[in-house]
């Protein structure tokens, strides 16, 4: 997707904070060139958003209620192939980037980035190019270039995108329930989850899904 330089670019926001929806609209608005289009708060929302106000370009976060942002894009680009996605997330991009990619975003920054990389990010996204840390893309150029997902270490990466999400959050230690209140489900159906992500990893019975989640995030932490 590559927007004409004559025009302003339109910008749809997804993100569960209302403070986070706030401040970006503000520094969508305050870009040369760009403007914001509306702004929501859940995948669901989005969606019929984009059906009546198609944005040029469309922000998301990954963790919201009911659908997450993996789905949502997802959605959207089974309707709309041309529409660029960027996602603004608070997880490591070297966790969730080539995920989003695969998806069919076209960029990944960290909530914590300066707002000068995040313009950057929508003005490359918006031209139609790809916007990742430079650490990124050698990453998943080497991931293509061997046929090895990024995230292959032990077995994660058999996980689909919500069983995913689930095994980050029991990685930062929430509950049951907090995962389930955090992602707008039932206890049940993260419990559900939860034996899923067990048999995928062929975790024996006598393991703790949480010590390994827990030890798989603090891995992470220590790569990055």
């Amino acid at each position: 997707m590559s927007v004409s330089k004559n025009r302003t670019v339109s910008v749809g926001l997804v993100d569960d904070h209302r403070l986070m929806l706030d401040g970006l609209r503000l520094l969508v608005d305050n870009m040369e060139g760009f403007s914001c289009a509306w702004s929501c708060e859940t995948a669901v929302e989005a969606m019929t958003l984009i059906g009546s106000n198609k944005p040029d370009v469309l922000v998301v976060d990954i963790t919201m209620p009911e659908r997450s942002g993996l789905e949502l894009i997802k959605d959207v680009k089974a309707l709309n192939k041309d529409l660029a996605i960027l996602v603004l997330s608070m997880h490591d991009e070297d966790v969730y980037a080539q995920r989003a990619i695969k998806a069919g975003a076209k960029g990944y920054v960290m909530k914590g980035a300066p707002n000068e990389e995040l313009q950057a990010a929508l003005r490359r996204v918006a031209g139609g190019a790809i916007a990742v840390s430079t650490d990124m893309a050698a990453k998943m150029i080497e991931a293509y270039t061997t046929g090895e997902e990024i995230t292959s270490d032990h077995g994660v990466d058999r996980l689909t995108d919500r069983e995913f999400e689930i095994f980050q959050l029991i990685g930062s230690c929430l509950s049951t329930a907090q995962i389930a209140d955090k992602l707008g489900i039932s206890p049940k159906t993260v419990d559900v989850h939860k034996s899923k992500i067990r048999a995928k990893l062929e975790l024996p019975r006598s393991a703790s899904l949480t010590a390994h989640a827990i030890g798989w995030v603090e891995r992470k932490k220590l790569r990055s």
